[in-house]
């Protein structure tokens, strides 16, 4: 008999109540055991109605209120000494690492976050040094099973696996230098068998432990610390499944079919082709094969007849009882469930499949290679046949012109009229920014007003005209507080925009948009990514009219925002008929339009955002060139149709930028702004490494946090800077939009930002 599973589910729910309840407790409108109340009820339904579905392997363990990783650094005791002895309850001290915290004389910091491999999922990057002193704090995994198993529910508990949790991290401040935090395995592993032997105690069958590491090139160099981590943990622990997912695990195969698990989890979504040499490595030994044949990473329904196929070819191999239905990955990247959608037709419905259907499809795929003669089996069957068969119809149709103008684009279309060091002399007389100029990076906060407005226009209570005069008010509020501060570099703050990707999205043609299609980001910030359909092409000017109104009203620049065609990719659900790099040309087109158009109304500086341009880079090192290829590519298609009076900006946020540094060079930018502020200012280490020719703005204070940065913390921030970068070169902003920010802190935030400016000038003239 084959089992169907899922790895892991979307911990928001139906209606965002995780939301609702960890930022009502945050406000201290409910209390601690109000807010374990309401996850309590999230993770019932949750397990219940993967249940309800026919699912025979349910996961507990991986909910969290605000993410798995820093749930697994609390469990362990890996917390960072700034956060001890300030007189918090455990769970304050979680929310102050994970957001940090300013009330009630503390004041620190969060913790750097890194995007989850190549999602648009954030983590708390774990902190160790030769001083970390593990301990179990809770058992997570323990209590969850108990708490499930209550309710009449059998689940297999998630746990982080012990590499790649070492791995993932980083060394803390105090560490000495050369320390690696894997050195630190002996040091953890009694822990793990303490927990996993928990685990087994209170009844949990089997255990599935994420080690997605190992789809890294990286992973090969731990093949030592793989063997030993296993050789200890197998004979306590419950029967343990390897999980890997987002790559192929190419060459690491070999060591893993060495190992004495149980099994092994596959992701066939991202990587169909490694099944065949995964299955044959482990033909000779005892371990069973989870196949994910269920994308957990996109919404589109899986195609029956070809997961059956593929789940065959396993079979053949190994046998059915050594093979397993899965999701690809945990199901926490695809929204809760399609019942939630109201204004989709019900052709676009009938294409895709979100968390709930994609449990649905694990049990149905399962069942079939089981041999069910269930008529209900059969039906799903033949509805999935027809499904596809209409999606493929739908796919056979293209725009001609758009197509055409793709295949039209020249190297000509990608450069800039001149070179970098003759826009910069051009730029600065157009521009007349004084040294160490001032700017943010976009948005600014989005009120409860501004939601409000939106719904009301949305629901019909106010007029298009009544909400553009209300548009018009925010905008010019915007611009004179950044007036009266002293700002050098403007922005009209976005209050049009619902989200950097969606708000453009919606203005072009071949997407489609959810009403609750939200996906955690993280901690408490969900987004709804637009889906690609067909074929991308702007019908008119989306960002014009606003940016040319701010313009209006004040006689210093204004900077055009846009959101890049890599981000725009990136932050959507893809189409999965066609390459990602077609799409990406498309949208750049689109985007090359905007650009041209922007310059036409007078508007002098435009900022291009990339955050995700990292993101989206293969796991696997071989795959790089090509991605980084038509990913420049596209960003220059955007940005090289102006003159070079037109300064063009780009933001990026949590990046490693030191493996693609000739990539963000080969941008060619006129200034690129940086996350730095969170991750302790190490990315300039980078830019001290390589050198940078083009101007740089190393965000100077962390704007995922409620705490106002002081006036001293700025100008040490931009000491360090300058230790660096040429004073020449460096612009002065956060690290990211103020979107989510409350207006209080914004405007304390950005003085202090504009005296840590005057200062710089002062001293460094």
């Amino acid at each position: 008999m084959v089992l169907s599973s899922v790895l892991g589910f979307p911990r928001i729910g139906a209606n965002r109540e995780v939301k609702k309840a960890v930022e009502a407790y945050w406000a201290g409108k409910i209390t601690a055991d109000e807010l374990t109340k309401a996850a309590a009820d999230v993770k019932k339904a949750s397990w219940t109605n993967i249940k309800s579905r026919g699912v025979d392997i349910i996961p507990s363990g991986e909910f969290s209120l605000y993410d798995h990783v820093l749930d697994h650094s609390a469990s362990f005791n890996v917390i960072p000494k700034r956060y001890q002895g300030l007189g918090l309850s455990p769970l304050d001290v979680y929310f102050a690492m994970g957001r940090g915290r300013q009330a009630d004389g503390v004041d620190v910091p969060a913790s750097e976050m890194k995007k989850w491999f190549d999602s648009n999922y954030h983590f708390v990057v774990p902190e160790f040094s030769e001083e970390t002193d593990f301990k179990l704090n809770f058992n997570k995994a323990v209590e969850e099973f108990k708490e499930a198993q209550a309710l009449g529910v059998t689940t297999r508990p998630v746990v982080l696996g012990p590499v790649s949790f070492l791995v993932l991290g980083k060394a803390a401040k105090e560490a000495k230098p050369g320390f690696q935090p894997i050195s630190l395995l002996p040091k953890i592993l009694p822990l793990y068998k303490t927990l996993l032997s928990d685990l087994k105690a209170a009844g949990a069958e089997s255990v599935q432990i994420d080690e997605p590491i190992l789809v890294l090139d990286t992973a090969a160099a731990l093949e030592k610390e793989f063997t030993t981590a296993y050789n200890e943990l197998v004979p306590v622990a419950p029967k343990i499944l390897l999980t890997t997912y987002f790559a192929r695990l190419d060459k690491n195969v070999n060591f893993i079919a060495k190992l004495p698990v149980y099994g092994l989890h596959i992701d066939l979504d991202r990587a169909p082709g490694q099944l065949e040499e995964v299955a044959n490595a482990i033909k000779s030994t005892n371990i069973v094969l989870s196949l994910g044949l269920v994308s957990g990473r996109n919404i589109w329904k899986a195609d029956f007849s070809a997961a059956i196929k593929l789940a065959q070819q396993a079979i053949d191999i190994l046998g059915a009882d050594r093979v397993i239905v899965a999701t690809s990955s945990s199901l926490l990247h695809t929204p809760v469930t399609l019942a939630s959608e109201k204004k989709l037709t019900e052709e676009q419905k009938d294409w895709f499949s979100f968390a709930l259907e994609k449990a649905s499809e694990v049990a149905t795929i399962a069942a079939v290679l089981s041999g069910s003669q269930d008529s209900a089996v059969a039906a799903a069957l033949e509805a999935n046949k027809a499904s596809i068969a209409k999606r493929r119809a739908f796919e056979k149709n293209s725009d001609d012109t758009v197509r055409k103008r793709v295949a039209a684009i020249t190297p000509e279309q990608l450069e800039r009229q001149s070179p970098f060091s003759t826009r910069k002399e051009i730029q600065a007389k157009a521009l007349n920014l004084p040294k160490f100029p001032t700017t943010t990076i976009g948005s600014f906060p989005q009120t409860k007003e501004i939601r409000q407005a939106r719904a009301k226009l949305g629901k019909g209570e106010i007029t298009e005209a009544q909400y553009e005069e209300f548009i018009k008010k925010e905008v010019e509020t915007v611009v004179r507080f950044q007036e009266k501060i002293g700002l050098d570099l403007l922005v009209h703050g976005e209050p049009e925009r619902n989200d950097m990707v969606q708000y453009f999205g919606e203005q072009l043609n071949g997407f489609v948009f959810t009403q609750n299609g939200w996906v955690q980001s993280y901690g408490s910030r969900y987004v709804r990514p637009p889906i690609i359909v067909s074929d991308v092409s702007r019908p008119g000017a989306m960002t014009v009219k606003w940016s040319s109104y701010a313009q209006s009203l004040t006689k210093l620049p204004m900077k055009g925002m846009l959101t890049g065609p890599v981000t725009i990719l990136n932050w959507s659900f893809p189409r999965a008929d066609v390459s990602r790099e077609l799409q990406s040309k498309q949208l750049a087109l689109a985007l090359r339009d905007e650009v041209i158009d922007l310059e036409k109304a007078g508007i002098s500086a435009i900022q291009v955002d990339e955050p995700a341009i990292r993101e989206g880079l293969p796991l696997r090192r071989a795959d790089w060139d090509a991605y980084l290829k038509w990913a420049v590519d596209s960003f220059k298609l955007a940005t090289a149709g102006v003159t070079d009076k037109l300064q063009t900006h780009s933001h990026f946020c949590y990046s490693d930028f030191d493996d693609i540094f000739p990539s963000i060079q080969r941008l060619d930018a006129d200034v690129i702004s940086i996350e730095a502020s969170k991750s302790d200012m190490k990315l300039l280490n980078t830019f001290k490494h390589y050198g940078y020719s083009n101007q740089i703005g190393p965000g100077v204070y962390d704007i995922h946090s409620p705490r106002v940065p002081g006036d001293q913390e700025i100008k040490d921030r931009l000491k360090s800077m300058l230790e660096i970068l040429p004073d020449s070169l460096l612009f002065v902003n956060p690290d990211c939009g103020l979107k989510t920010r409350g207006w209080k802190e914004t405007e304390a935030s950005l003085i202090n930002l504009v005296e840590g400016a005057k200062w710089a000038r002062q001293n460094y003239a």
